[in-house]
């Protein structure tokens, strides 16, 4: 059996999280028993609820445990199967973790997936036609649900979940206005994902700033949001929001250090009426095959074009993880195993 690198979460952060946090180990990999499959990982997912697992804190999900391997999403090949349904050859995504090769029972309902990789490159079904995919669709379709002509706002707009949001949203008709960092993710929010403004939060860091930037791009008020980040972006929307506006809850990476972050004004949400609701889309899974169908027919007819920025190797992942924290990735942050 092949020798296996791993990365395991060490220790728990003490505030902004570093690479002393993490592991890397080799060991061997186990024998397979009935029902069993070997999963040669091509790439590994790296997303920033990864950051709020590693604290020891209530959360929606259990945190990770240390010495263990650390939790991700994985595609790749079926490369020994001790189970009918899976034959070498096989390309499959499932949550493998930050390691080489895993041994899953794939028995176990929602273990393992087969995918198609005839339309689709292999490394998309962690990013636009996976969880992040799925994640956008979620938000948008069950709790903003935007007629056309309404504006949706997305933070983080040039990342695997904004990406996608923006094409689903632009289907519906909407006016999509995106916020991202720096000049260049805003040319590929507007140029090549669709978007009909994005706002550079490194030009407007301020609560009066960015609401007049918001202001500025949605003349019409902001219908629905699509809520990544928090902090001051949060409260600059709530101050531009009509009545009855929605706000999808995500992510807060802003606060992923620990620190809370105070909403400046929430008596908006009653004043306008709004409904804000956080979800988190392992919980939906009956919608996955609907939303997944419309991603992958959105990226097959180049409608979708998501970027990615890959890491090479095992060992890479926790810099690269901990500058997706940062915003130093362009579109989806991989790391490519093979």
């Amino acid at each position: 059996m092949p020798r296996n690198q791993q990365i395991l979460l060490d220790n728990r952060p003490v505030g902004e999280a570093t690479a002393s946090n993490f592991k890397l180990v080799t060991t061997d990999t186990p024998p397979l028993t009935a029902g069993q499959v070997l999963v040669r990982h091509h790439y590994l997912s790296l997303d920033p609820y990864m950051r709020g697992r590693m604290n020891e804190s209530k959360s929606y999900a259990a945190s990770q445990p240390l010495g263990e391997v650390m939790i991700g999403g994985t595609v790749g090949e079926v490369v020994e199967s001790q189970n009918p349904k899976y034959a070498v050859g096989d390309k499959v995504v499932g949550m493998g973790g930050w390691q080489e090769y895993s041994v899953v029972n794939a028995e176990q309902p929602g273990a393992l997936r087969k995918v198609d990789t005839t339309h689709v490159p292999l490394s998309h079904y962690l990013g636009a036609v996976g969880m992040p995919g799925v994640t956008a669709w979620y938000g948008l379709v069950k709790i903003i649900a935007p007629k056309a002509g309404e504006t949706v706002v997305v933070s983080a707009a040039t990342g695997a979940v904004g990406s996608a949001l923006a094409a689903l949203a632009k289907a519906r008709g909407c006016r999509v206005v995106g916020i991202a960092g720096g000049p260049d993710k805003c040319k590929y929010a507007v140029e090549e994902l669709g978007f009909d403004v994005c706002i550079d939060h490194r030009e407007h860091g301020d609560l009066k700033s960015m609401s007049k930037a918001l202001k500025e791009a949605c003349p019409n008020g902001i219908d629905g949001y699509f809520e990544n980040v928090g902090g001051y972006i949060l409260d600059a929307v709530l101050l531009r929001a009509n009545a009855f506006a929605r706000v999808a809850v995500c992510g807060m990476i802003a606060g992923y250090d620990g620190q809370p972050l105070p909403l400046q004004n929430p008596a908006l949400i009653l004043v306008n009426r709004m409904k804000v609701e956080g979800f988190i889309v392992s919980e939906h899974m009956e919608v996955w095959p609907e939303a997944l169908k419309e991603l992958g027919m959105l990226v097959g007819t180049g409608k979708l074009r998501p970027r990615e920025s890959i890491a090479q190797g095992i060992a890479a992942a926790p810099e690269a993880f901990l500058g997706l924290l940062k915003g130093k990735n362009f579109g989806k942050q991989l790391v490519k195993l093979i």
